[in-house]
């Protein structure tokens, strides 16, 4: 037993459920269950922790939450030398898992008695909220950095440690190897860390709720152009039994939009989330099932879901024929950017402006802003993958003075306001109600809306998916053969198939013929792997890595010029496209590679 807990000096302060599920598998000789608890610790990456809830260093528990938080109370220390006057704030979902006593509210509890014993002034939210409330916060109050307890949409067991720098956004490299590294030197549980109800009563502890429940619906109002409170258009919601429903509501208010319906099932938080398999709503029909037929009843024509952490939106639209169509993260990037720059253009008469104007999507999302851009005028950018990179990139653009519109991604993740350097499910959710109620205004709706935007800017058509697969080695040796390709050192493929490759950009080695230099701009990383490769019939293909599934994944898309509007042979070219990649890149029954599951 002694073994099993030779992190903490002293197992009576562990808790009893965490200990008992340890002396349960010890009693059934669950060695294989006890091996992958105890036998490696949670990486801390630039996306914080995200693990299931349970025993062991391997898992999310009151230990492993302690230890993390003295260490990244410690890095903050080397950091700020003004910690103690400015301090942090901590925000937390509804997740719960009974078994081993974890809860997002209980380790936030405990991360706050790790600052406050060491002197630092906590904002520690009293209730639930949503994930974008903790980089609001941290940019309203000046704070020095930010923890958003939640695993979002991930499985029901497990929870996450998401951190946020004093600029507002997610922490990037160095950051992450600095934390990892001060928590390694911080494993033994200071005297104080564990002592969370005597924390709670602390001075130094301050509740932000109301205060930025309040500032943050007053700063969202700036996004608001229209006003529609007669307007009739019925909108149904759901939060997927997250923490969603009544920020949602409140934003609605804020916007003067009449109310959306709530899906009574799911609208208040369930940690079971116990009506769905996933709570993912880019999963569609299996989520918004219940959504739908609400809607039906209530003869609303559209669905806007989030996440359980509200971070990310997904909307959907019933079509004449009755049937449902799901919009796609790309899709909506081009309908809420369209929509940004609409009521943009409405408010800002001078033409030079223009110039000073930005969007930003990652590398793995729709080119659809950068038509857009070169025809308007305005700039666009594209980063790695994730938010923390437009977040502090957005960051860099804010301070050198430049307007920041919108930035997605196409998980379903949508960044309207710059009060957030972050997806926001919350105002992106007001946003797009306002733009159908103006929508409904013309007698127009979003799929006409979004034809009538490929038809200006020249059809994106997008198609990804991913392969499963658990052999390191193998996935290695397929990106090596590419970077290798037809056995000659450091060259790449120059056809796929029947389609000719232009321009390919190699992001683990840095590579991009694309450059005078052949040296990629965006920032590169040899412990992932992702090539990008541009076709000379307008297609964009990008292979990568995940990184935290067996996964390689896939994003292509074929860019067609404005007027080129035969959508069936643009789709007929991009699957072809997709079938040639598979069969020459992925290979995938020379690799046994598992496709994505129906």
């Amino acid at each position: 037993m002694m073994v099993l807990f030779s992190c903490c000096p002293n197992p009576n302060l562990t808790n009893p459920k965490t200990a008992a599920m340890v002396q349960n598998m010890m009693k059934e000789g669950a060695v294989e269950a006890l091996r992958k608890c105890f036998s490696s610790r949670m990486e801390f990456g630039t996306a914080g922790l995200r693990a299931a809830m349970g025993p062991g260093i391997a898992c999310m528990n009151d230990l492993t939450i302690i230890q993390t938080t003295q260490g990244f109370c410690r890095y903050l220390e080397e950091n700020f030398g003004n910690l103690k006057e400015r301090g942090v704030v901590i925000g937390y979902d509804a997740r719960a898992h009974p078994t081993s006593g974890g809860s997002s509210k209980h380790f936030s509890s405990l991360a706050a008695a790790v600052f406050i014993s060491q002197g630092v002034p906590v904002h520690l939210f009293s209730d639930i909220t949503p994930t974008p409330f903790v980089p609001f916060t941290v940019s309203h109050l000046g704070l020095c950095a930010g923890i958003m307890v939640t695993a979002s949409h991930n499985p029901k067991q497990d929870n996450g440690y998401k951190v946020y720098w004093e600029n507002g956004a997610q922490i990037v490299s160095p950051h992450d190897k600095g934390i990892s590294k001060a928590i390694e030197e911080n494993l033994e549980p200071w005297p104080e860390s564990w002592n969370s109800e005597e924390a709670l009563k602390n001075p130094l502890l301050k509740d932000p709720y109301q205060d930025i429940h309040r500032e943050y619906f007053k700063v969202i109002q700036k996004h608001c152009h229209h006003r529609y409170s007669q307007h009739t258009v019925k909108i149904v919601h759901t939060s997927v039994h997250g923490v969603g429903h009544a920020f949602v509501q409140s934003a609605f208010k804020a916007f003067d939009l009449r109310p959306p319906y709530a899906v009574e099932e799911q609208k208040d938080p369930d940690p079971e989330f116990s009506t769905v398999k996933y709570p993912n709503p880019e999963e569609g029909e299996g989520v918004l099932t219940l959504s739908f037929a609400l809607a039906e009843r209530e003869g609303a024509t559209v669905v806007l879901a989030n996440d359980p952490d509200a971070d990310r939106l997904a909307i959907a639209e019933k079509q004449e024929s009755a049937q449902w169509r799901l919009f796609s993260g790309n899709e909506l990037g081009a309908l809420l950017g369209w929509w940004m720059f609409h009521c943009w253009k409405q408010q800002n008469s001078d033409a030079a402006a223009v110039k000073n104007l930005y969007m930003l999507s990652s590398t793995v999302s729709s080119k659809i802003l950068r038509a857009v851009a070169l025809k308007e005028g305005f700039h666009f950018e594209e980063t790695l993958t994730g938010f923390k990179w437009m977040g502090n990139r957005a960051r860099d653009l804010l301070d050198q003075g430049k307007t920041v519109l919108f930035a997605f991604e196409e998980a379903i993740g949508y960044m309207c306001s710059p009060s957030v350097l972050d997806k926001d499910g919350v105002s992106a959710a007001a946003i797009a109600g306002e733009m159908i109620a103006y929508l409904t205004t013309k007698n127009t709706n979003l799929s006409q809306q979004l034809a009538t935007i490929y038809e200006e800017y020249g059809y994106h058509i997008c198609k990804n998916s991913y392969f499963i697969c658990h052999d390191q080695n193998v996935i290695c040796s397929l990106f090596e053969r590419l970077r290798n390709y037809g056995g000659q050192k450091d060259s790449y493929p120059t056809k796929c198939g029947r389609f000719s490759i232009s321009a390919v950009r190699d992001l683990t080695t840095g590579y991009d013929n694309n450059q005078p230099d052949n040296k990629a701009v965006l920032p590169t990383s040899s412990s992932s792997q992702m090539i990008t490769f541009n076709f000379s019939n307008g297609g964009v293909a990008t292979m990568r890595t995940s990184g935290t599934e067996p996964k390689i994944k896939y994003y292509t898309e074929l860019c067609a010029a404005p007027g080129n509007s035969d959508v069936k042979h643009l789709k007929k070219e991009l699957d072809d496209l997709v079938d040639a990649i598979v069969e020459n890149f992925f290979e995938p029954q020379k690799n046994k590679l598992q496709p994505k599951p129906e």
